[in-house]
């Protein structure tokens, strides 16, 4: 346990060694069992949503923050909405001198979340560290991994530690200086400040100009200056709710203050910095996107995908999203039409719109509104969550899930054959659209789950719609047979007319004949919940397709 009723030791006296790095990916709906850290640990959270539990309290938790915990604290994640993406770096302090040995207490008492800027800083720290964390066996490499580390935690020291060796004037001014930190934002005053410190109007600015160096309406400036270059570079608000988040009064003072710090304007120094990478889509455009998108416009049926990686658009088709398993948890996802309306989109002030059509003039509309990209969303999964890796700077992320999920996906199936399926079973997905059109499905939706490696096998007329890389192809009710599979599961269509089609179908002599409705091994389940193929959805199928096979229909 912690020797909590010591001083803490003055980060002079102490040494830090890197123990280790991992990225951690836990998928939406889940909680994580509380563990006891050994170590010195920080989280860096880098995608998803949910709550931390620390010693038995509950915090807000959103992507780009990060924590620093003790050893001896308990902590545990529950994330109901997103996947939750984190590193989680530990480390050994130990103090030199009289006393010495292993540093077990807080290394900053009453503060375990960290404030730094820019965030993409200590990502980089992590990612990195994570990269080389298998170098033990060279020292050099070793070596240099310590020093990598060590830039880290002096990154995160420089914005969060403060002496505590000051007088008490000096350390109630102290305390107004993280008070700004905090409410640059606000209109603050001088007067305000003095009376807040509770030292006179005449001592204030003095001991604030020692304590930084600067009078402290000029650290008051710069401050805001500081949060608008970030603001600028991460957020595609218009200039004038930039101005109002950094704390000015309006965007021409903004403006003019900006230019009188840079030498340059707002847009120019945004122009400047921002940093982009250059992508090519999936029909051959060459574009020049942020290298870490902030308000993304996803329109396509997989948008499952961004959110297992913590990605949250600001904007998709509504139409796709309804009834999808993971409906709950777009709730404020912003329609933007199908077709896609160019004027919804704009209104977003998206910084990249990603689009899963193929369609040229599609793509021509909204291009010039932001950076965009066409998806193809009929490409394998492992495929698609890697392409949105690499756009939206979430690669190890992405290489995480799709590892997770593989291994439960691949023993699910090696539970299945040795339960109840015999080796070269074969498979179909039915699902009835327009009417009384019925199609097999391919590349796309539900039959994505029933095809993937281990899984059950397509029937010769299926293995054709998948050798042609099409998404489904319509089916001729005389030649069911064919299309069916030793198991067949039925789609139930959202449309009414489609219904009565598929209730047609299903009580005529054709369907009673078919082996797989004959043996009980034909499954009912909501197309529009269930029909897709996005990560969230063959998440929950892992879960699902045992109790279909089962018998356990449940809700499905």
């Amino acid at each position: 346990m912690r020797q909590s009723n010591t001083s803490p030791a003055p980060f002079r006296s102490l040494l830090f060694q890197l123990a280790d790095t991992q990225l951690i990916v836990e998928a939406a709906g889940s909680c994580s069992a509380p563990r006891i850290l050994q170590h010195h640990t920080l989280l860096i959270f880098t995608g998803g949503s949910g709550l931390l539990n620390i010693n038995g309290e509950s915090v807000p938790l959103t992507a780009d923050k990060c924590w620093l915990l003790a050893p001896g604290d308990s902590c545990s994640t529950e994330n109901p909405e997103m996947s939750l993406y984190y590193y989680l770096i530990s480390f050994s302090a130990i103090q030199a001198g009289t006393p010495s040995g292993p540093y077990i207490q807080e290394l900053l008492p009453g503060r375990r979340q960290l404030i730094v800027h820019p965030f993409t800083r200590v990502i980089r720290f992590a990612e990195d560290l994570l990269v080389n964390r298998n170098c033990r066996e060279d020292d050099v490499l070793y070596f240099r991994q310590q020093l990598r580390f060590q830039e880290l935690l002096l990154l995160l020291l420089e914005h969060n530690y403060s002496s505590r060796q000051l007088p008490s004037p000096a350390q109630s001014v102290e305390g107004t200086i993280q008070y700004l930190q905090e409410h640059y934002m606000d209109s603050i005053t001088v007067k305000q400040l003095a009376e807040q410190a509770n030292v006179s109007l005449w001592q204030y600015t003095p001991i604030f100009q020692k304590l930084t160096g600067k009078r402290p309406l000029d650290y008051l400036a710069d401050l805001r200056i500081s949060h608008s270059k970030t603001l600028l570079l991460e957020s595609a608000e218009p200039l004038r709710e930039i101005a109002r988040l950094a704390g000015f009064s309006d965007e021409y003072y903004f403006s003019r203050r900006f230019r009188q710090k840079t030498g340059i304007t707002p847009g120019q120094y945004a122009q400047l910095q921002r940093r982009k990478i250059t992508v090519k889509d999936w029909t051959g455009h060459t574009v020049d996107i942020p290298e870490r998108p902030r308000r993304i416009i996803y329109h396509g049926e997989t948008l499952g995908d961004l959110l297992a990686l913590g990605v949250k658009p600001v904007g998709g088709d509504e139409a796709f999203a309804r009834n999808s398993v993971y409906s709950h948890r777009i709730k404020k996802l912003a329609n933007v039409g199908f077709p896609l309306d160019p004027k919804l989109t704009d209104s977003l002030s998206p910084d990249l719109i990603i689009v899963a059509n193929a369609d040229e003039q599609v793509y021509t509309r909204v291009c010039g509104i932001a950076p965009t990209l066409t998806f193809d969303s009929f490409a394998p999964l492992s495929s698609r969550m890697r392409t949105l890796g690499s756009w939206l700077g979430k690669q190890r992320e992405a290489e995480a899930w799709l590892e997770t999920f593989h291994a439960k996906n691949s023993a699910m199936w090696q539970r299945l054959y040795s339960e109840m399926l015999q080796p070269g079973e074969t498979a179909s997905a039915l699902y009835f659209e327009h009417g009384n059109h019925l199609f097999a499905m391919g590349m796309s939706g539900f039959s994505t789950a029933l095809y993937a490696p281990g899984g059950l096998q397509p029937t010769e007329e299926i293995q054709a719609i998948l050798d042609q890389k099409r998404g489904f192809a319509e089916v001729d009710p005389a030649k069911l047979h064919s299309y069916a599979g030793d198991r067949v599961f039925m789609l139930i269509p959202q449309r009414g007319d489609s219904r009565a089609a598929m209730r047609q179908l299903m009580q005529s002599p054709l369907w009673s004949s078919l082996p797989a409705v004959r043996q009980g091994q034909a499954y009912l389940l909501d197309g529009a919940k269930w029909n897709s193929g996005d990560a969230l959805t063959r998440e929950r199928l892992l879960t699902l397709l045992p109790k279909l096979l089962r018998g356990q229909q449940g809700g499905a």
